[in-house]
């Protein structure tokens, strides 16, 4: 009878909903809400169909109980932007059980205190609406709230008082709790402990972005009922506790971006209950996967940038429910197994970014997926053109592999849903498959970087929705056929780039109408840039790159589109005056050209927005403008190898963004500014070859991120390294190359602590997991990158430059813009140093070109300069050393130059297989020493060859900067780290960088 009665009472309820009719009341209170909120008429989807002519109950977003109250309101994302502050009509709907305001436009509006009026709800979301401020304490009052979200974005929302803890013990009915970037600001024990004693039953629990400390306390085993926990972009600096595995429930735990440390718990993997995991972006926490259980019900992996690592298990096929595996960034290695495609619902899989090698068993490959990236390994083989012809497939990335041969025609193509596809930086070769110009869906083709050879005409790629195109760097040959046709080439394409492409003529690209990146680089272009390139895009051009060409001179009239931010065209050879930049300009590159005249008086107004400017190896004169001072977000500013005179600006080195300021080969005179930021982010500094005089400013302390510091020849008279006495200077952690040659210094070295210069002590250590090329970073505004980065999940924008170093060797210079993190250098030479070389230089353990010829050093040479293993070039000559030769420096194996002539060395020269192959040249000048290879009787008859840097028996006395060593110390450098180098980067990239490398090295080493 019992439940006849409650199926009556069920039926009666169900009918008298479908049947009831908004009262008068509760009507005139939605209508005087419609009216006194403000909103977007033409956005809106709810409000803006609320009129008389419909029972209320039926207005979209309201619901209804069967007496016509209403006690559902559900606006979120209308566009409402105020009216709510004191609204008497809300807040008198004193039966709503549900209010829902999230995705709306509250920016700066507090959340109403009038809401404690609502007592009656249960679901309570203002999600993402713009409300500020404190969370109000009358929220506390909604004792029978079930569900909380007042999740934002920036911690616009705040909960100090009332804290966390006083909401949930007022708020007890709680079942999930939403509070992702509210600023919550508690330590581990006092927020864990506050909600596992408030909220028992709490299923749901996301505290993303809260400001919260760990570690995590083990009181939140007390929510025996919790199913997701997000703690996602909180600094728990903690290691992951071992007791999450007992949580029974629990289908989603998601730590991303927690600074997590030290090996994850195995027995997480093996839950039977969970199914989500993220811990992407703890970059300390390691771990690797266990063999997985039959079942599993794991439905999504991410541990994309951590440092998880070993091989993927054959067991991994046991996940037969995974549809999302995230592992790119991390330390996997090895092959990956075949058992992958028993993933049946695998519709995203990326694994780039880690040293997996082989091929990727791609006929087994889920038919329902849908992203692939396995861009950055080691991996080999052909790519079957079945692959893409997966029926789900959208995006692919086979990028920076090596991939090799050539990708087979693909006969049935008609179902492909591919949008993307990149296979970058292989070694695919023969012509371009014509299939890939066919794909009816691609939206973004990447082919750079392979060998990709014969003729390729544009018109071939017939996608109506290809918006971005990169052919560049293969050995194509790209033609586009003239044509009176009103139709543009390419209609929708938003990114062309055709660099190294053999374009010996303009492409036809008058009528595009929606190209916004085009990049003609590193061809044979010549002459003028036609003025109709100004017009692409409607003018709306932003990125243009034409360096590398043989061009001129530009067609006029022109004028630069006002929407260009990035205009670069160095290496030519245009000529004139410097051409004004867009006030738009990010990056702005004319160096390697013959522009000549002085710098334009205004430059600094049309570089109000810039962050990138170089003018470096023109024929510029004349003095830098005071209007550069107007250029304050200039991060990199680069002027060197001109003609350009009179002092230097003071607001340059006030300027506190800037990191790089590359001012030599000029003739600027007067003294270095004294006027260094307080803020100062300089890593490069570069004033070599100018007449500049005075002291080095001291307010250069306030640089500690100094990379390299750069003063050599100039007329400097100072006391260096007096100024270094400072601790602030005495660190500098960074700094890797420093040259204060050919000036007029003086004062005693030997209370210089070398040990507190980090950036040559530890360039080898565990903070450097990659060998990196010696940069400058920084960052374009976000929408220059948007376009080759529009379907990928994150848009980065990061660029870098890389600085470049003259370095003289055999009197000939060379400019090296790819120096290693590892080549590291100090050149003191040609000044008035006294004093003895202090026994701390045996520290820094990276060095590899040490320089102190041409002064007034005395005492002996410390024998803890053998301790400096990397060392590879070592000028002591021309000074007043006395003693003998350490042996320890016998040992040194790297170390391709030695010059210890002139000075008043005695003994015997230690006997090494290094110092075997040093000339008498290396030591003459010193009347004690004997030994080989002074003594010419111990001289094998058959050798007959100077060492590097001596010809003819002549001492190689440097008058300029001695950084002419330091080019061995290069060479010798690559051999030490080519092994890691070798591991960590692609075979191509490899044979071009080594092959460089060993050019350079042969031109300053020529064969016996």
């Amino acid at each position: 009878m019992k439940t006849l009665f409650f199926f009556s009472l069920f039926c009666i309820t169900c009918i008298l909903s479908a049947f009831s009719q908004c009262l008068d009341d509760q009507n005139s209170l939605l209508i005087g809400l419609r009216n006194s909120l403000i909103f977007n008429l033409s956005a809106s989807t709810k409000l803006v169909h609320w009129n008389h002519t419909k029972d209320c109950c039926n207005w979209d977003g309201v619901e209804c109980d069967g007496f016509g109250h209403v006690i559902s309101l559900q606006l979120d994302n209308e566009t409402i932007s105020g009216g709510i502050e004191n609204s008497e009509y809300l807040f008198n709907l004193s039966y709503l059980e549900k209010l829902n305001l999230a995705w709306n436009r509250f920016y700066g509006i507090q959340i109403p205190r009038g809401i404690s009026n609502l007592e009656n709800l249960t679901y309570l979301n203002l999600s993402y609406a713009g409300f500020t401020g404190q969370v109000p304490s009358e929220v506390l009052r909604l004792k029978k709230l079930v569900s909380l979200d007042f999740s934002g974005v920036f911690r616009l929302l705040k909960l100090e008082n009332p804290n966390l803890k006083i909401l949930v013990r007022n708020l007890k009915e709680l079942r999930e709790l939403y509070l992702d970037s509210v600023n919550i600001s508690a330590q581990g024990n006092d927020w864990c402990q506050a909600i596992s004693s408030s909220l028992p039953d709490l299923k749901i629990l996301s505290l993303i972005d809260c400001n919260l400390s760990g570690p995590i306390n083990s009181s939140l085993l007390e929510l025996r009922s919790l199913s997701v926990l997000r703690l996602d972009v909180n600094d728990l600096a903690s290691a992951v506790p071992d007791f999450f595995a007992n949580f029974s429930r629990l289908t989603t735990l998601s730590l991303a971006y927690c600074s997590l440390l030290g090996s994850f718990p195995e027995k997480i993997f093996e839950m039977p209950s969970l199914q989500n995991l993220d811990l992407e972006g703890n970059m300390l926490l390691s771990g690797t996967f266990p063999s997985f259980p039959l079942n599993g019900s794991l439905r999504t992996i991410v541990l994309r940038k951590t440092n998880f690592s070993g091989s993927l298990p054959d067991s991994i096929s046991n996940l037969t429910f995974l549809s999302r595996l995230k592992l790119s960034s991390c330390s996997f290695f090895g092959r990956i197994p075949p058992t992958i495609g028993n993933l049946t619902e695998l519709t995203h899989l990326y694994i780039s970014d880690n040293n997996f090698i082989g091929s990727i068993p791609l006929s087994n490959l889920s038919k329902k997926l849908t992203y692939l990236d396995a861009s950055h390994n080691s991996l080999t083989g052909n790519i079957p053109s079945s692959l893409f012809a997966l029926p789900s497939l959208i995006w692919l990335q086979l990028s920076d592999n090596e991939f090799h041969g050539q990708v087979q025609e693909l006969s049935n193509r008609s179902s492909s849903f591919l949008k993307e596809l990149d296979v970058s930086s292989n070694n695919l070769e023969g012509p371009v498959p014509k299939f890939f110009s066919e794909l009816e869906q691609l939206q973004i083709l990447s082919l750079s970087s392979n060998k990709f050879n014969g003729t390729v005409q544009l018109e071939m790629f017939k996608s109506p929705y290809l918006e971005v195109l990169d052919l560049s760097h293969n050995d194509l040959f790209i033609q586009s056929t003239e044509s009176a046709s009103s139709l543009p080439l390419l209609p929708n394409v938003i990114s062309l780039t055709l660099a190294s492409c053999k374009l010996q003529r303009f492409p036809s690209l008058h009528r595009q109408s929606r190209l916004f990146e085009l990049d003609l680089s590193s061809n044979q272009l010549k002459g003028e840039i036609p003025n109709w390139i100004w017009e692409i895009g409607n003018g709306s051009l932003g990125f243009l790159n034409l360096s590398s060409n043989l061009l001129h001179g530009f067609q006029k009239p022109y004028k630069f589109p006002s929407s260009m931010g990035v205009l670069d065209l160095h290496s030519n050879q245009l000529q004139g005056e410097l051409p004004i930049p867009p006030l738009s300009s990010q990056y702005v590159d004319y160096s390697y050209n013959y522009f000549t005249n002085s710098v334009p008086n205004d430059i600094g107004h049309f570089l109000s927005n810039a962050h990138f400017f170089s003018v470096s190896n023109n024929n510029l004169t004349g003095e830098i403008p005071p209007s550069i001072c107007n250029a304050t977000k200039l991060e990199v500013l680069e002027l060197s190898a001109n003609a350009l005179t009179g002092s230097i600006p003071p607001c340059l080195p006030n300027n506190s963004v800037l990191g790089v300021l590359s001012l030599d080969k000029n003739n600027f005179s007067g003294t270095i500014p004294d006027t260094f930021s307080v803020n100062c982010s300089l890593q490069t500094l570069d004033l070599n070859k100018n007449a500049l005089k005075g002291k080095i400013p001291r307010s250069l302390v306030n640089c500690p991120s100094l990379e390299i510091l750069n003063i050599g020849n100039n007329r400097i008279e100072d006391t260096f390294p007096c100024m270094l006495m400072k601790a602030t200077i005495q660190e500098w952690f960074f700094l890797q190359i420093i040259d204060i040659s050919t000036n007029n210094f003086s004062g005693g070295i030997s209370f210089l602590s070398f040990s507190k210069w980090r950036g040559m002590i530890s360039a080898n250590d565990n903070k450097q997991l990659k060998y990196n090329n010696l940069r400058f970073d920084y960052r374009l505004p976000q929408f220059l990158y948007l376009v080759t980065n529009y379907y990928r999940e994150a848009v980065t924008g990061e660029n870098y430059y890389q600085d470049a170093v003259a370095v003289t060797m055999k009197g000939l210079e060379r400019e090296l813009t790819k120096i290693l993190t590892i080549f590291t250098s100090i050149d003191f030479s040609n000044n008035k140093f006294h004093g003895e070389i202090p026994y701390s230089i045996g520290d820094l353990k990276s060095l590899y070109g040490l320089n102190l010829s041409h002064n007034e050093l005395t005492g002996s040479i410390p024998a803890s300069i053998g301790n400096l293993t990397q060392l590879g070039s070592l000028d002591l000559s021309v000074n007043k050393l006395t003693g003998t030769i350490p042996v320890e420096l016998a040992t040194l194996t790297f170390i391709g130059f030695l010059n210890l002539s002139y000075n008043r060395l005695f003994g015997k020269i230690p006997e090494g297989p290094q110092f075997q192959t040093f000339s008498a040249a290396s030591f003459e000048g010193n009347l004690g020493l004997y030994g080989c290879p002074v003594d010419t009787s111990c001289i094998k008859k058959e050798s007959g060859v100077s060492p590097p840097g001596f010809q003819n028996g002549e001492v190689h006395l440097k008058k300029g900067i001695d950084w002419d060593y330091v080019s061995a110390a290069l060479g010798f450098a690559v051999g030490f780290g080519s092994t890691v180098w070798l591991t960590l980067h692609c075979k191509r990239w490899r044979e071009m960088f080594f092959g460089k490398v060993d050019q350079i090295y042969l031109k300053f080493f020529p064969k016996y």
